[in-house]
């Protein structure tokens, strides 16, 4: 979650205000802020662009005529922010960082709508124009690819990712950047994303059973729970994953590394009633046993995750992020840890629908 007060925290399950900041980001330099009068940031683990935006602003004066009209598709940017205020306290979180794509509306009368994608479709259409070949460590290649198309580009690493090299691997001319990166972050078992602040992190997806709760929501006075749903489905889960490597370019030795669910009380355990149901996974990326071990691991929790879902509606929190270990307390007092997929926020008020994985009974 993003770092906000312990007061932030609590105003959220009070009486307060919704408020937002929108500023724009013009392509001359020059920042101006934007008076929207609706809005959302959709937030989605599972997508190249982790996060869009859809804003609607009321001035028709707005609609581009030309390229160089303020309000252009052609490098223009949105800084989103959204919060709450009671009284003279107020506190805001970005909620994301936007190349804005679209911009259309009745140009005689408004309103005007934009829509934009966060900071990884930036890498993701820059397609390569010539083979580009991988070296070094992951991070140092990632960090790379990502400068490759915004020189100035922030490239953090979080504190439980460990570098490591990586094998040669040329990728080729048309093809993507952004699942290039992707592939680089999976060889030190870590996924790659665009943050609310528009800074490219590397990190692993946190451990719904290690990781403290960021959030808890709760029935009751104080508490953010309004309702949930819950449910499980087999269809494209694994429960263990082979990963390998092999790189004849720097005429490695083969590798791999079977991961598998070896909880028994997990209802996708490996040797358990589900049966075995293995996805396999390789990149000539993996140069270790150690490589291939975290790979399949992080590949597999993403693979194991659709089994246990849940539609959590709750008090609107902007300072969520994928990946989060929510704990809920419903009103007959048990309580679930569930792990936050995606969600919108609503820039001018609303409940949040959370989408959640890998829900975790009796903690």
């Amino acid at each position: 979650m993003y770092p906000v007060s312990a007061r932030f925290l609590a105003t959220l399950v009070e009486s307060h205000t919704p408020v937002c900041e929108v500023a724009l980001f013009l392509t001359d330099g020059r920042v101006e802020p934007l008076s929207v009068v609706d809005g959302s940031v959709s937030v989605d683990r599972s997508q190249q662009c982790r996060r869009t935006c859809t804003v609607t602003v009321a001035d028709p004066a707005l609609i581009p005529r030309t390229p160089a009209d303020k309000l252009s598709v052609y490098g223009a940017r949105l800084r989103i922010a959204r919060g709450v205020q009671a009284g003279e306290y107020q506190e805001l979180v970005p909620v994301g960082v936007f190349r804005i794509d679209s911009v259309e509306g009745d140009v005689d009368e408004g309103p005007v709508t934009i829509q934009g994608k966060s900071l990884e479709c930036v890498i993701a259409d820059d397609k390569f124009t010539a083979p580009w070949r991988s070296a070094g460590t992951a991070v140092g290649a990632i960090t790379a690819l990502i400068q490759r198309s915004i020189p100035d580009a922030a490239v953090t690493t979080a504190a439980t990712v460990v570098d490591a090299p990586i094998g040669t691997r040329t990728f080729d001319v048309e093809g993507d950047p952004w699942e290039a990166v992707r592939e680089l972050a999976a060889a030190i078992g870590a996924e790659v994303y665009c943050d609310a602040d528009g800074t490219f992190v590397i990190s692993d997806l946190p451990d719904l059973l290690t990781t403290p709760p960021a959030w808890t929501v709760s029935v009751g006075d104080g508490g953010a729970y309004i309702s949930a749903a819950r449910g499980m489905n087999s269809d494209g889960v694994h429960n263990g994953v082979l990963a390998r490597g092999e790189n004849t370019e720097s005429n490695t030795a083969p590798v791999s590394s079977l991961v598998v669910d070896g909880d028994p009380g997990s209802p996708t355990y490996w040797d358990g009633p589900f049966g075995r149901r293995p996805m396999f996974y390789s990149s000539s990326t993996l140069i270790t046993t150690a490589q291939c071990t975290a790979a399949a691991t992080l590949k597999l929790r993403a693979a194991q995750a659709p089994n246990a879902t849940a539609s959590l509606t709750a008090l609107a929190n902007p300072a969520l992020e994928p990946g989060d270990v929510l704990r809920v307390v419903y009103m007959d007092g048990s309580a679930e840890l569930h792990q936050v997929h995606s969600f919108p926020v609503d820039l001018v008020g609303g409940d949040m629908a959370i989408q959640t994985i890998s829900a975790k009974e009796g903690t």
